[in-house]
């Protein structure tokens, strides 16, 4: 691995690390010795990178900084594709097109070689049971768990009685059949899972939220029994 590559290495290392990580770590999980992570970090706190920390101490990279060639593996680009192909096909119009937008800009500032392994990807995504109507409920849930605002909404459950609810939206599932969303229920007092292809009607609200949407799926989480993300994805 060139030292390049190692940089470039060590800055994404540090990227999916929200909290301090000790030099040892990063050490090893780079395969090189603690001496050479202390160079390599001088040299990008050097290059401008707000790197925080110190030896013993741990280290935290804060926002901002961006290495002038954008670089991917192999497998980066394999990735990419394959969850830009698999978004494009079976996520909302809008997020459709918002995949296959994002994956040609990155095509367009790659490298040659690397471009033309993107192009030439094998990695396609099967066929899968169409999804139920609800493509405008999508977009506008994904809007108002972007602005952390409540929802108005008409349930349909599996009897096909109507309910009306307002509901604070603070995920969305895709599955291969489904889309979920997940969000605290104000008639329930509780959260609760809706269908979208059940949402007879939705209308987002000017009001905001009363609770914090990370506090919540944090509470989500914990009655699912899933762990806390550590930031790596």
């Amino acid at each position: 691995m060139s030292r390049a590559e190692r940089l470039l290495d060590l800055i994404q290392l540090l990227r999916r690390h929200r909290r301090p990580v000790t030099g040892e770590t990063l050490a090893a999980e780079l395969g090189v010795s603690l001496r050479t992570l202390y160079r390599d970090i001088a040299t990008l706190q050097a290059q401008g990178a707000r790197i925080d920390g110190a030896p013993g101490l741990g280290y935290l990279l804060h926002e901002g900084f961006v290495l002038p060639p954008l670089m991917f593996s192999s497998d980066e680009v394999e990735a990419l594709v394959l969850g830009s192909r698999w978004v494009a096909d079976r996520g909302d119009t809008r997020l459709a097109a918002a995949a296959r937008d994002a994956l040609a800009k990155i095509a367009a500032v790659l490298p040659g070689p690397l471009r033309a392994e993107l192009d030439a990807s094998a990695l396609l995504v099967g066929p899968g049971a169409p999804i139920a109507a609800g493509d405008a409920e999508v977009a506008a849930i994904r809007g108002a768990i972007r602005g952390e605002r409540t929802a108005r909404i008409v349930y349909r459950d599996g009897d096909g009685r109507d309910t009306e609810r307002v509901v604070w939206p603070i995920a969305l599932g895709f599955f291969d059949r489904a889309r979920v969303m997940v969000a605290w229920c104000e008639l329930r007092g509780a959260l609760r899972h809706f269908r979208t292809d059940r949402i007879a009607a939705l209308e987002v609200l000017d009001a905001r939220a009363p609770r914090r949407r990370q506090v919540l799926l944090r509470e989500w989480r914990a009655q699912q029994g899933l762990p806390e993300p550590d930031g790596r994805c």
